[in-house]
């Protein structure tokens, strides 16, 4: 589902023809200085050590924090010394375009991930996706290469929705799938009085630029291409080394709210206790279970109690996240229609029993991304580590790539990580690997880039 503009475009032109187009930009990148402007970038944010060696710590840089700030000023230096352009939306999107050799009016080809990570998460989730974006473009530019259309970088702000809970917001605001007003008001998780805008303000990253892919008023992409970790264990499990990326599973976040009553603990016997919190741990056992039968995920990753609770006190209320994930959204569903009928079961179970209520935080249904991205992937792969060594997948997780193939075509690139672990201190992609991938993101981008061109004739 792209724009209308786009959507004409491609409907009055054929598809890409690689019949003309070379599998190999001539390009190679600095996979030294790529690993070392990584691991110098994570300077800002760095915590939770776990080895000897200084790269081996996890990272902490949330959204709009100052490690986030400063990362941030550190980005707009770089890529204004390679002579881009940088504009910044309403959102805190950076977007940062090197000009092509046709002078085309045309919305650049991006290179786009985030530089904000989980509160004990890892050095390359998102990180390295713009990391290998601006080595591309240095990389380019070292070499007087020039690609025939604008390409650039964007960093989106907020895509792990782990200070504020909405996850790839930012990309959504700009997908037009999130109001700006709701994204603007989110909370911080840890204090109420801070606000997703309050500190775009704080920090200067209020853009005048709307957020969104609207041309007249917005920042429209021609294309996006993100590289990223696969956070999963398949690739290392298959022996391979690259993901061509062709579409992304569905996924819901719910938040449940149990409310039962404060009571003694010593004084008041089962049957007259209304507990939140045992209804609560039943219902997330429940929808493990559910999720299991349907071959989908479910999974819980904060719980809250009130502050003022204690040990000899049963809680009067308590929060819980639920996050259901399946390729396909009919399932999404029905773990979700299920775990809804257990939960209401449960909340009469034990004692008096106890109500809840919940609402429906992020909603990402299904994606399918575009052929032509797909297959100028699948071009870089096949130049660099053959067919036997790439292997088509579905992305688990969620990503900003599933917002922008709502309006540009996309698609993205998996590189392998440690032991599938990420979300996590101890995430890690070897420097190889790292490389590999960006080299692969130069070949994709600097292919579907060719074929443009050459579909324009």
């Amino acid at each position: 589902m792209y724009t209308n503009t786009i959507g004409a475009l491609r409907a009055s032109t054929r598809r890409f023809s690689t019949s003309r187009v070379s599998a190999s930009s001539g390009l190679q990148i600095n996979s030294e200085r790529l690993w070392n402007t990584l691991h110098q970038t994570c300077e800002w944010g760095a915590t939770h050590r776990y080895g000897e060696n200084p790269t081996e710590t996890g990272m902490a840089r949330l959204t709009l924090n100052d490690d986030d700030a400063r990362v941030r000023q550190w980005f707009a230096g770089e890529v204004q010394k390679l002579g881009c352009s940088l504009s910044i939306d309403q959102m805190g999107n950076m977007f940062a375009k090197q000009a092509g050799r046709l002078g085309s009016p045309a919305p650049m080809i991006a290179m786009g991930s985030h530089l904000d990570t989980q509160p004990r998460g890892g050095r390359y989730d998102g990180i390295l996706g713009v990391m290998a974006a601006l080595e591309v473009l240095r990389t380019m530019k070292e070499n007087g290469f020039q690609t025939n259309f604008d390409v650039g970088v964007v960093n989106w702000t907020n895509e792990e929705g782990a200070r504020f809970p909405k996850s790839m917001c930012s990309s959504g605001v700009w997908a037009g799938a999130i109001p700006i007003q709701k994204a603007w008001d989110l909370r911080d998780i840890h204090d109420s009085s801070v606000t997703l805008r309050s500190e775009l303000e704080r920090h200067g990253y209020l853009g005048d630029i709307a957020c969104s892919s609207d041309p007249a008023t917005g920042y429209p992409l021609g294309a996006h291409f993100e590289l990223h970790i696969e956070q999963g264990p398949i690739l290392p499990e298959n022996n391979r080394s690259i993901g061509v990326v062709r579409g992304a599973q569905g996924y819901r976040w719910l938040t449940m709210t149990v409310h039962g009553k404060d009571a003694h603990t010593g004084t008041t016997p089962f049957s007259a206790r209304q507990d939140p919190l045992l209804a609560s741990s039943r219902m997330i056992a429940a929808s493990h279970d559910i999720a299991k039968k349907h071959d989908a995920l479910a999974s819980t990753g904060i719980i809250k109690v009130p502050s003022n609770a204690s040990t000899n006190t049963v809680s009067s209320q308590v929060t819980f996240t639920l996050d259901i994930r399946h390729p396909q959204d009919s399932v999404v569903y029905a773990v979700q229609d299920e775990c809804l009928k257990a939960f209401e079961a449960i909340a009469s179970q034990d004692g008096k029993g106890v109500s809840f209520d919940w609402t429906l935080d992020t909603d990402s249904p299904a994606v399918k991304f575009d052929d032509d991205c797909v297959a100028s992937i699948q071009a870089a792969a096949d130049k660099l580590v053959g067919r036997e060594q790439s292997m088509l997948m579905t992305s688990g997780a969620g990503h900003d790539t599933v917002y922008t193939s709502q309006h540009c075509p996309s698609a993205m690139i998996f590189v392998p990580c440690r032991d599938g672990v990420s979300h996590h201190p101890t995430e890690y992609c070897s420097p190889q690997d790292c490389a590999l991938g960006t080299q692969a993101l130069l070949e994709a981008v600097v292919h579907y880039d060719q074929s443009r061109a050459e579909k324009e004739k």
